[in-house]
């Protein structure tokens, strides 16, 4: 890949998925098939979590299959010590989503010989601590509509990116969530319903609003149903929505990267892209799902079969991307399914036939592709002529 490619193996992006399946619970301790933390929102489906290591171009580097209830914070530490055996110590850059590695994991990497260098998203949490001394420090233009604020504490460096397209779209749909959200709360207190049925839509509004725009919102519900008026009233959270609007758009992220500009760090992190391009391509086009098979063996075959798709596809992706600009995977193969393998069948005389093994011709697209990615295809199959029931050679 590298020298075909010029694929990076410096900098690593590592995340985590998960893909169900329908089997028959209760498995034992030892197996992965597990309920946990489903990003699919299929909690009632055991599943199992697929963790995977690729480069900025998207080259998978490794993944591994692990138990459905397995905490992402955990998985890291095995990770940095796998590609390491495999590869060797390097100057790597590792770069992560918040919630994947640990202050002790983190502690660990900048203390080793040499030091693991890492890029990591950091929760909202830790902004709240450092708001006040980041507060002091002076935005920094990095481009047209992205702007940072830098903080050095304790070996490390905390990045404060505002983002001007990120900030109008975050804007755009917690406005809309809102909206829906209010106009949801009018119609329910208009509604004849007992305290109970209140409660059950009050539930299923709040997992449409999402836990932000839900908290924005101060609600109050009677414990009685003596006065079907006052037995719901709520209020905007002014105070709440000041700073979710101050954070709008605003990304911590921490390194332990020193001495790189801040455009380029930024644009380490935006990288992750790549890494949830590649679950995309796998539940989506590859298909990695719905998963049939019962036994955890068979589960995890497909898995690797699938895996080995996407190693082709995003392989198939780099090569469209020098020699045929502007032309996805899944465009070419949608083209070149049209072209199919037959075999014509002729009888003779004497009672044998003659197989003629034949693939369809190719039209013009299908040989500007072929072109394009410099592809010959085969010659035709040689013909074959049965014999007393059997194929000749």
């Amino acid at each position: 890949w590298k020298d075909l490619f010029g694929a990076r193996f410096e900098v690593l992006l590592y995340d985590l998925t998960s893909t169900y399946f329908e089997s028959d619970p209760d498995f034992g301790t030892e197996d992965k098939r597990q309920f946990g933390y489903s990003r699919d929102k299929r909690n009632d489906c055991v599943q199992v979590v697929i963790a995977i290591v690729v480069t900025p171009e998207g080259f998978p580097i490794a993944y591994e299959v692990l138990a459905g209830n397995t905490a992402d914070k955990t998985t890291l530490r095995g990770f940095l010590q796998k590609i390491e055996a495999h590869y060797g110590k390097a100057d790597r850059i590792w770069v992560m989503d918040r919630g994947i590695p640990t202050e002790e994991v983190l502690t660990e990497m900048r203390e080793s010989d040499p030091p693991i260098s890492y890029l990591v998203g950091t929760p909202r949490g830790r902004l709240t601590k450092l708001e006040a001394q980041l507060l002091a420090q002076p935005w920094k233009d990095v481009r047209p509509g992205l702007e940072v604020k830098l903080l050095a504490q304790d070996k490390e460096l905390y990045i404060l990116a505002q983002s001007r397209q990120r900030r109008g779209k975050e804007r755009a749909m917690r406005c809309r969530k809102l909206k829906k959200l209010w106009q949801r709360l009018a119609h329910l207190r208009q509604m004849r319903l007992s305290r109970d049925e209140l409660l059950i839509k009050l539930g299923q509004a709040k997992q449409e609003a999402g836990r932000v725009v839900w908290k924005l919102v101060q609600i109050t519900v009677a414990q009685t149903d003596n006065s079907l008026s006052q037995l719901l009233s709520y209020r905007l959270d002014k105070v709440r929505l000041r700073v979710v609007r101050r954070r709008e758009g605003r990304y911590l992220l921490r390194s332990n990267l020193v001495g790189i500009e801040p455009a380029q760090l930024w644009e380490l992190y935006i990288q992750l892209t790549q890494i949830e391009e590649a679950f995309r391509n796998l539940k989506g086009d590859l298909a990695i799902r719905p998963i049939y098979h019962q036994l955890q063996q068979r589960i995890e075959a497909h898995i690797f079969i699938a895996f080995l798709a996407y190693c082709l596809h995003v392989t198939l992706r780099r090569r469209l991307h020098k020699l045929a600009p502007g032309l996805t995977p899944r465009a070419v193969l949608e083209k070149f399914k049209t072209i199919q393998m037959i075999d014509v069948h002729l009888p003779t005389d004497d009672g044998r036939t003659v197989i003629l093994p034949r693939y369809t011709q190719p039209e013009a697209d299908h040989r500007m592709l072929l072109h394009g990615l410099n592809l010959e295809l085969p010659a035709q199959p040689k013909p074959r002529i049965t014999a007393a029931g059997k194929l000749a050679d």
